[in-house]
């Protein structure tokens, strides 16, 4: 445990990030051995894809059999580090957003994926580094925005899940959904439907029916 507390961070990608969108990047921990922290773009391109398209999701039910998925899953599993996270309530026509995170608001690891992508075209193209996150059922708590919610790993996992010497079975054991009772959500502004948006107060919580009339009004 003790040693992912003691993976360096360099000062230039360590900028606090409020509203992280797919296709952006993302700091990613892997190698359990010598863990490293590394820059990867949010949606995992697979080796073998012909057009660099990517998956920001991987649903824990499927790792084994998608081939999007199930070397990725085998040989290159990650730790994805964050403090809250965004879902949407769908609302008629619209959607609230709502801001998750852990009660004591302390910092967590998604359960990751990862590939490195090729142009097989033959242009000269930049390789992309890539990482999806994996999915599970909703608890309790978060069934009641969304059917799905990110596999957030228990502290005493994070070696055993970037550990090539775990068994498949222990791996999928570890993607069960995250106790609701540690954790806490909240509405947050409607601001965080902007990418361009990347600001303390989109955690901020809010009134919805208030904000939904400020926006009315102006």
């Amino acid at each position: 445990m003790a040693r992912y507390a003691r993976v360096p961070l360099n000062p230039t990608l360590w900028t606090p990030r409020y509203n992280i969108a797919p296709s952006q990047e993302l700091m990613v921990v892997v190698d359990h051995q010598f863990p490293t922290l590394r820059t990867m773009t949010w949606g995992l391109v697979p080796s073998w894809s012909n057009e660099p398209k990517g998956f920001i999701n991987a649903r824990s039910e499927t790792l084994e059999e998608k081939p999007s998925f199930n070397e990725s899953f085998r040989q290159r599993r990650c730790l994805i580090p964050a403090d809250g996270f965004y879902e949407w309530q769908k609302n008629g026509k619209s959607r609230q957003p709502f801001y998750f995170q852990l009660n004591d608001e302390s910092a967590f690891m998604f359960a990751g994926i990862w590939d490195e992508w090729h142009s097989r075209s033959g242009a000269a193209r930049d390789p992309i580094t890539s990482c999806a996150i994996i999915t599970t059922t909703a608890n309790r708590m978060m069934s009641e925005i969304h059917e799905r919610m990110p596999v957030i790993l228990a502290q005493d996992s994070y070696e055993s899940w970037l550990s090539d010497g775990t068994p498949p079975q222990e791996l999928l054991e570890m993607l069960a959904p995250f106790p609701e009772t540690e954790m806490k959500s909240f509405p947050v502004s409607l601001k965080v439907n902007r990418v361009d948006m990347d600001e303390p107060a989109l955690v901020e919580p809010v009134d919805p029916a208030e904000e939904m009339t400020q926006k009315m009004l102006f």
